[in-house]
């Protein structure tokens, strides 16, 4: 027999699987040996009372135990010598793109600008030593894109893009963690997940498609408003009439081909900002209350609020992480967080941004539909003349100072290895956006009670939250607006924002090939 109830425990108890178990034959009323098994399906933090308490809702079996089933069963064959979908771009969107395709019985190749992942490594660290740059091979760019190097957090705010929990069953079925089937907000570790993102590319080569590294796409091959195919820098061509374009929102260039070439592209709002790193203790210490325990994660914040007309909010908030440099040219400074799967650093650090909307950026519609890229690039130009001119040493600012606008004479300890060097942010940051921080950061203290002070650091700048620019595509089809065969696809094409959105876009892009190949 299987039973579901969910119950509340202290810190201390979820921990302990004899008392879970001891609680449950209470409330079922039944002989504690009766019971076979109990499973966590959801965990979740209430943290809202003087004292924090664990949700979490379990499945009880009273008898046989069932072996564990997937909801969304997954089923890779051989597809050599099947039809060809070419997919430029080897993160999620790409990846999970390619698995789909496998599943439907397509032969997917995936053209990755950036190197695989262990030689990808390689090029990280010599970045974090700030040794060196290689602007295809980094924390954007490489297999697994920019997802592999993050905290690889796998939930996303909208429940009406797909399903959620097949993304999950997926990496899971690659290699990640029990914890992330039944977490409610499951993250797998940037420790974690090259293994994951490695293994995904031999379950697609193992099934007869292809994973190109070193093949950065310079060119689409239309004629009459169909694609015909691929150009790479390596001048090879590869041919198809179904190309899937999930290059994601850090391939500037991609951008400008397709202007170049007369392709439809659109403005879209985005936001810009810095990174903030507090203590985690402090973070620890404010979210829970003062409760200290070792039974508790490191706590999480999510921060809103509105600034002359525009959202001021925290993005990408990494507990127990450290931050990164994320900039694709060399001068350039952009700053990201991410998390190991433990989340045991002693800093908290969270994107602070604020939304620019294309009514912001008047002296920039000279660029058209470029006109936020160009606005992001000058940031992050800003950033590298204000670092000390040494590669990615990042500007910095006590958090206090900067909503004060006054200059820090000494830094912090910070997590971000290539070192920061103090900096006017508030100075240099352009107007409207230095203005609306400083007064979101005021009002997030009186959210959070210390989380405004002299020992937390701003890091500048946090400028790729997402695509500042759309690639249209029709809505049923999901094709380009002009070009037949060519499916804009995830967070660079403007339809995802995050793994797990991206991942299931690339899932509906790759099940509309099948269902238009019918047609």
């Amino acid at each position: 027999m299987l039973t579901e109830i969910q119950l509340t425990f202290s810190p201390e108890q979820s921990d302990n699987h004899n008392f879970i178990k001891h609680k449950v034959a209470s409330t079922l009323n039944i002989p504690q040996d009766d019971i076979v098994n109990v499973q966590i399906v959801k965990k979740s933090i209430d943290a809202r009372g003087r004292y924090p308490l664990i949700l979490i809702k379990l499945r009880v079996f009273i008898g046989e135990v069932p072996q564990y089933q997937y909801e969304n069963p997954l089923k890779y064959e051989n597809v050599s010598g099947k039809q060809e979908v070419i997919i430029a771009g080897g993160g999620p969107a790409g990846l999970f793109a390619a698995l789909r395709l496998i599943e439907l019985g397509f032969c997917p190749i995936v053209l990755e600008r950036g190197k695989d992942i262990h030689e990808r490594k390689k090029n990280i660290a010599q970045l974090n030593k700030n040794q060196s740059f290689n602007e295809d091979s980094n924390y954007c760019f490489g297999e697994g894109g920019a997802g592999t190097f993050s905290d690889g957090k796998l939930f996303s705010r909208s429940k009406k893009r797909g399903n959620t929990q097949r993304i999950i069953e997926i990496f899971h079925y690659h290699g990640a963690a029990d914890e992330i089937l039944y977490e409610a907000h499951p993250h797998i570790g940037t420790d974690k997940l090259p293994i994951i993102i490695e293994n995904i590319r031999k379950t697609i080569t193992g099934c007869g498609g292809k994973v190109i590294f070193n093949a950065k796409v310079i060119d689409l091959l239309i004629n009459s408003n169909q694609i015909e195919g691929i150009k790479t820098a390596d001048n090879n061509i590869y041919w198809s009439k179904n190309v899937i374009l999930a290059t994601g929102h850090s391939a500037r260039d991609i951008y400008q081909l397709l202007q170049n070439k007369n392709i439809a592209l659109q403005q879209k709002g985005f936001a810009v900002g810095v990174r903030v790193e507090h203590r985690q203790e402090l973070i620890d210490e404010i979210q829970y209350n003062g409760y200290k325990t070792n039974y508790l994660p490191a706590a999480v914040y999510n921060l809103v609020s509105q600034v002359d007309g525009r959202g001021v909010y925290s993005f990408c908030m990494c507990p127990g992480g450290i931050i990164v440099p994320a900039a694709t040219a060399a001068n350039q400074v952009v700053v990201n967080g991410m998390s190991s799967s433990k989340r045991n650093s002693p800093y908290a650090n969270s994107g602070i941004v604020t939304e620019i909307c294309p009514g912001d950026l008047t002296e920039y519609q000279k660029f058209g539909e470029l006109a936020g890229l160009h606005f992001q690039q000058d940031l992050e130009n800003l950033a590298f003349n204000n670092n000390g001119g040494t590669l990615q040493t990042a500007p910095a600012q006590r958090l206090s100072d900067f909503v004060r606008s006054k200059l820090s004479a000494d830094l912090p300890d910070c997590s971000y290895l290539p070192n920061i060097i103090s900096s006017p942010l508030h100075f240099w940051l352009p107007d409207f956006v230095s203005r609306r921080l400083q007064e979101g950061f005021k009002q997030f203290n009186k959210k959070m009670k210390g989380f405004l002070t002299s020992e937390a650091v701003i890091l500048g700048v946090e400028s790729r939250t997402s695509s500042p620019i759309r690639i249209p595509r029709n809505d049923e089809t999901l094709q380009h607006i002009q070009i037949q065969g060519l499916y804009p696809c995830g967070e660079g094409a403007g339809y995802s924002g995050g793994i797990t959105s991206s991942a299931i876009d690339g899932e509906r892009v790759a099940e509309k090939i099948e269902i238009n190949s019918r047609l």
